[in-house]
């Protein structure tokens, strides 16, 4: 496992490597960025967007939390970071595609489905406890056809959770507009770190498929 030490000196091999192999393209990113796709992922260690989908620097637009959650669209004071980076994204650098990837054996998901950190304290749990409540709707028909351990309930949760950020998404008057237009297209998949196959959602059916 890499230290803050061996982060810095992946830098400097970046300097010396990609850095100056592509200095083209980053005096390009120097002016600013216009991303086609955005993607909102976990923050999970095992899923970088950039390299799943072998992208270059300036490709998509990331944005990463517990369980690539999306909360519906509000107005009530607070720090609103998902909802501030999608009107960014689709207002001022007017992507084209939203895609919202989940991931196999995420944590964020299965405690969403124990709810084994309900009821604990921000700090110690609570903050998790809160953001994952908005799963809590869709995990109790899971739970009582499932049951709440073992990896076949874990993927129903963690497939439903994609679903229930596409619909979020779509409460956002923005996205609304655009989707309707044309002009904004939403995806839904799913990597499997077991097997690395990335899934795509289709909404039509609500069955994900492998993408190859």
């Amino acid at each position: 496992m890499k230290s803050f030490a061996d982060l810095i000196a992946g830098y400097r091999n970046f300097r010396k490597g990609a850095w100056s192999t592509q200095r083209e393209r980053w005096s390009e990113l120097a002016e600013g960025q216009s991303p086609r796709v955005m993607v909102i992922a976990c923050s999970d260690s095992r899923v970088d967007p950039a390299q799943i989908f072998d992208a270059d620097p300036g490709e998509i637009f990331v944005v990463r939390n517990i369980a690539a959650m999306v909360p519906p669209f509000e107005t009530t004071p607070g720090n609103h970071g998902v909802s501030a980076a999608l009107e960014f994204a689709v207002q001022f650098l007017k992507v084209r595609e939203i895609v919202v990837m989940g991931h196999g054996l995420c944590g964020g998901c299965k405690a969403a489905l124990t709810q084994d950190l309900h009821g604990t304290e921000p700090g110690k749990g609570g903050f998790v406890a809160n953001w994952i409540a908005m799963l809590d709707e869709v995990r109790d028909p899971i739970a009582a056809k499932l049951g709440t351990e073992g990896r076949e309930a874990e993927r129903a949760m963690e497939h439903a959770a994609v679903r229930v950020s596409l619909a979020n998404l779509r409460t956002f008057p923005c996205v609304q507009e655009k989707e309707a237009s044309g002009s904004l297209a939403l995806h839904g998949a799913f990597f499997a770190i077991s097997d690395g196959v990335l899934h795509l959602l289709d909404e039509d059916s609500g069955e994900f498929a492998p993408a190859e």
